[in-house]
């Protein structure tokens, strides 16, 4: 009798290293996932709010070939090197493209000298004089590539697998191409990005193999709970939950005092209960989401509509109905959600 050989346990590679690696833990766990990794040598890890997922750690470039060739089913790395890396089918798809850390740039840096340079049209122009192809040293050949025969400069790529900012000075190359942060490094070496340089824009993304979430349930149900717990944690950052205590004849009294407030009324509204005070006035709790830039607007005008007592509080999750990438998702794979009832039919 044939034994039936048991499926893979789902996937999830995290960076081993660099600038998204501690990052990519935090965010995880400030998500409500946290990563248990029992020994800090181990390349492997468990990720308890989600059973029988499996936590790898790779480095980033590796983990998009990973999740490309379905080795790996969900990755979370930059956009940069998805963008380099992703190849040119569709196995990888984006489930995620704004985590909210690892916010860095892909840029044309040209050594300080060259002041005569500050564009991309200068940078073709003085490659013309050059009468040879530019020298580029990059770790990113596929994006600088088709950048710079988008600006029709020829150039010769350099591949360096140590600091780029050298190369310049060693002369092995005319400029670089490099990720960028807040550009001291670049000015430590006597180098400046060019102004419409910038290749991409790139922060921590979460990623997926296409086929895994076609094929395999379990693998389906692993993105609607990541997508639900990263939704609802990105959501909540940007919100708090006042709560303030209003005086009125009754709740609904309070409630159209709240809701002539252009920033009180809350995610659907708000929430209204009964205080048992002992002054004789009959006060009411008023519960609302208040975003993180209105909060001094919102307290004003709750202090207008004679609030008190104010309570301002994080919130740690905003969970909707079903987080709008989780619908584009199931979208892209195929699935159509049913319509959902009227209740007035």
């Amino acid at each position: 009798m044939t034994a039936v050989k048991a499926s893979r346990a789902i996937r999830l590679a995290l960076p081993s290293k660099g600038r998204l690696a501690d990052a990519s833990l935090d965010f995880l766990a400030r998500s409500g996932l946290a990563v248990q990794k029992l020994n800090p040598r181990q390349y492997v890890a468990h990720l308890p709010a989600i059973p029988g997922l499996e936590v790898l750690f790779q480095r980033a470039g590796d983990i998009v070939v990973g999740v490309r060739q379905g080795s790996v089913d969900f990755g979370i790395t930059g956009l940069d090197m998805v963008e380099e890396k992703r190849g040119d089918g569709d196995e990888v798809l984006i489930l995620h493209d704004a985590l909210g850390f690892g916010h860095c740039r892909l840029s044309v840096a040209v050594p300080e000298a060259w002041a005569h340079v500050e564009t991309m049209a200068d940078l073709a122009a003085y490659t013309a004089q050059l009468q040879r192809p530019l020298r580029v040293a990059t770790k990113f050949p596929r994006l600088t590539a088709a950048f710079l025969q988008r600006h029709r400069i020829p150039h010769q790529l350099i591949g360096l697998e140590g600091t780029l900012e050298i190369a310049p000075t060693l002369g092995i190359a005319d400029v670089i191409v490099d990720l960028v942060t807040t550009g001291l490094t670049l000015r430590d070496n006597r180098l400046r990005a060019l102004k419409d340089g910038v290749i991409l824009h790139s922060q921590a993304v979460l990623i997926a193999n296409r086929r895994a979430l076609q094929t395999r349930p379990e693998a389906l149900d692993v993105a609607r709970h990541l997508l639900e717990y990263i939704e609802a944690h990105l959501r909540a950052q940007e919100n708090y939950l006042v709560i303030a205590n209003v005086a009125g004849q009754s709740a609904d009294d309070v409630a159209r005092l709240v809701q002539s407030q252009p920033h009180i009324r809350g995610l659907q509204g708000p929430t209204i209960s009964p205080v048992y005070g002992y002054d004789g006035r009959q006060w009411f709790s008023v519960s609302i989401v208040v975003a993180r830039r209105d909060l001094n607007d919102a307290i004003a005008e709750l202090r207008a509509i004679g609030g008190s007592g104010v309570i301002v509080t994080p919130v740690r999750y905003i969970f909707e109905e079903e987080p709008p990438r989780l619908q584009a998702l199931l979208q892209a794979l195929g699935h159509h959600k049913p319509s959902r009832p009227n209740p007035k039919e």
